[in-house]
C-alpha cells in the first residue's frame, strides 16, 4: 500500500477521501487554494500545500502546481475525487511520466471513455444498447439539422468533451434546432475548450440508473449494483438512491451485465460508473462512463457495506481485486440528499456568505458528508454543495421517512444563504417520488407554477426552510 497519498481537490470529497487514507495507514497530504485556507481537510492532513488563488484555473486545475506539490510531500499517489482533475487523460499521462499513480484508469482508457463520441463507439462495438444519435462529431450545421431529422425530435445535443450534466441542450422541434445546436457548441467550446458536439434522441420520461463497477488491471470486473439518479434538474443531479425502486430484476441484471462487459470491452481500471436510461417499457440504452468515484456513491456503500474509496486505493497498489461478485449482498434502500446553498425559490442563484450557525442531521442510520461547520464561508469560486446525507433503512418506505426527518433538522443561519433542504423535502414528499413513479422530468413538473384558485393567477411554489413550530 501507499505511504503517502496527495488528494488533489477540496470540499467534502477530499476530506472523505482523507478519512479512508487515515484508516489504511496512509499519511494525507492535501493542495488548497488561498479560499480553502481554514478549510476542515487542511486541518485533518498530515500536510497542506498552498497551490495558488481561488480561481480553480490557476490552482486546482493548475497540473503543474499539483505536480509540485506531489513532489513536495512525497507522494506516491494521487487521488484525484471527483471534478477539476479527476477525468483529465493529460493529467494521468503525466502522473504516469513522473512515476506517480494517478488514481483511476489508464490514461488511454479515460481518454476513450472520455471523449463521448469515442466512447459510444467503443460502446457499441461491446454491444451495448445505444439511442438513435451520431458515432461520430457532426461536422456542420447543415450537417446537424439533417441528422436530427433523421434521428427524429426532440433531440439532445451533446458535447463530445462534455459532463457533470453540462454541455447538454436539447431540441423539441426543427425550428428550436439551430438555436440549440449554436448555445451548446459555444458553451461546450468555452467550458471545455472542445466545441464538438454530437446528437442523440432524447427520451422525456426516462429514469437515470447507473451501474457501479469495480475492475483491476488483471482483466477482473464485478459490478455492484444500481442507482436511481432520476431526480434532477437541468441534468444536476439532487437526489440518489439505491436499489432503483419499481424496476424488473432482468432489467438491472441485463443493466449491469452491460456496464462489467463494457468496462472489459474498455481495458478499465478501478472504480467507474457505467450510466443509462431506462425507458419504462423494459428498454435502457447506455449514455456514457464516469471513470471516477461519484458524488453519490455513499447509498452504494450503504447498501453493499463495501467502501468504495479503500477499494479504490487497493487496486490503484497493484492488488487483484479482494472482493467478488459474490461478496456483494445488497441490503435494504439508501437515499442520499444534496444540499446546496442554493436559493430554490430564486431560480436555484448560489448563496454565498459566511455561516454564523450550522446543524447537521444525526441519529440512527444517518450519513453526512461535509466539509462546513459554523463559521465556515461558502466560496463564490466553488460548486455550493454544503453537505450530502445519506440514510439507510430496511426499505424504502422507511428510508424516506428517515429522510424526511433528516432533512428537517438541517438549520443553517448566515446572512444571505439559503440552502435547498426545504425543497428536496417537497420531493421527497411528492406522491411520484414516494411511489417510485418518478423520472427525470419530475423536478421540472413540482417547479411548475401553481394556479391561485379563483384568481385566475398563477404562483411559484415556495421551498423556503420553515422555522420549527413553537410547542
Amino acid at each position: 500500500m501507499f505511504r503517502t497519498v496527495l488528494i488533489a481537490n477540496r470540499g467534502e470529497i477530499a476530506l472523505r477521501v482523507a478519512r479512508a487514507c487515515r484508516e489504511l495507514g496512509i499519511r494525507v497530504a492535501v493542495v488548497y487554494s488561498t479560499e480553502d485556507t481554514d478549510s476542515e481537510v487542511v486541518r485533518y492532513a498530515d500536510e497542506a500545500v498552498r497551490i495558488g488563488p481561488g480561481a480553480a484555473q490557476a490552482s486546482y486545475l493548475s497540473i503543474p502546481a499539483v505536480m509540485e506539490a506531489a513532489r513536495r510531500t512525497g507522494a506516491e499517489a494521487i487521488h484525484p475525487g471527483y471534478g477539476f482533475l479527476s477525468e483529465n487523460a493529460d493529467f494521468a499521462e503525466v502522473c504516469a511520466a513522473e512515476g506517480i499513480t494517478f488514481i483511476g484508469p489508464p490514461p488511454e482508457v479515460m481518454e476513450a471513455l472520455g471523449d463521448k463520441s469515442t466512447c459510444r463507439a467503443l460502446m457499441a462495438d461491446a454491444g451495448l444498447p445505444l439511442l438513435p444519435g451520431t458515432l461520430d462529431p457532426v461536422s456542420s450545421p447543415r450537417e446537424a439539422e439533417v441528422l436530427a431529422a433523421e434521428i427524429g425530435f426532440p433531440v439532445v445535443v451533446k458535447a463530445v468533451s462534455g459532463g457533470g450534466g453540462r454541455g447538454i441542450g436539447v431540441a423539441h422541434s426543427a425550428a428550436e434546432f439551430p438555436a440549440v445546436y449554436r448555445e451548446t457548441r459555444r458553451h461546450a467550446a468555452a467550458v471545455f475548450g472542445d466545441g464538438r458536439v454530437y446528437l442523440e434522441r432524447y427520451l422525456e420520461s426516462a429514469r437515470h440508473v447507473e451501474i457501479q463497477v469495480l475492475a483491476d488491471r488483471f482483466g477482473n470486473v464485478i459490478h455492484l449494483g444500481e442507482r436511481d439518479c432520476s431526480v434532477q434538474r437541468r441534468h444536476q443531479k439532487l437526489i440518489e438512491e439505491a436499489p432503483a425502486p419499481g424496476l424488473d430484476e432482468d432489467v438491472v441484471a441485463a443493466m449491469a451485465e452491460h456496464a462489467v462487459q463494457g468496462a472489459k470491452a474498455a481495458g478499465y481500471v478501478g472504480a467507474g460508473t457505467f450510466e443509462f436510461l431506462y425507458d419504462g417499457r423494459g428498454r435502457f440504452y447506455f449514455m456514457e462512463v464516469n471513470c471516477r468515484i461519484q458524488v453519490e456513491h455513499p447509498v452504494t456503500e450503504l447498501v453493499t457495506g463495501v467502501d468504495l474509496v479503500h477499494e479504490q486505493l487497493w487496486i490503484a497498489a497493484g492488488h487483484p481485486l479482494r472482493i467478488g461478485r459474490q461478496d456483494v449482498v445488497p441490503r435494504g434502500c439508501a437515499v442520499e440528499c444534496r444540499i446546496n446553498a442554493e436559493d430554490a425559490d430564486r431560480d436555484f442563484v448560489p448563496t454565498p456568505g459566511l455561516i454564523d450557525e450550522l446543524a447537521l442531521p444525526s441519529g440512527p442510520f444517518v450519513r453526512v458528508d461535509t466539509h462546513v461547520r459554523s463559521g465556515s464561508r461558502i466560496s463564490v469560486f466553488y460548486d455550493p454543495l454544503l453537505a450530502k446525507v445519506t440514510v439507510w433503512a430496511p426499505d424504502r418506505k422507511l428510508a424516506l421517512a428517515r429522510m424526511g426527518r433528516a432533512l428537517d433538522e438541517v438549520r443553517l443561519e448566515g446572512k444571505g444563504i439559503r440552502t435547498t433542504a426545504g425543497f428536496l423535502r417537497s420531493v421527497v414528499d411528492s406522491g411520484e417520488f414516494s411511489t417510485a413513479r418518478h423520472d427525470t422530468g419530475l423536478v421540472g413538473r413540482l417547479l411548475e407554477p401553481r394556479p391561485v384558485a379563483g384568481e385566475g393567477r398563477v404562483t411559484a411554489p415556495s421551498h423556503a426552510q420553515q422555522p420549527p413550530k413553537a410547542s
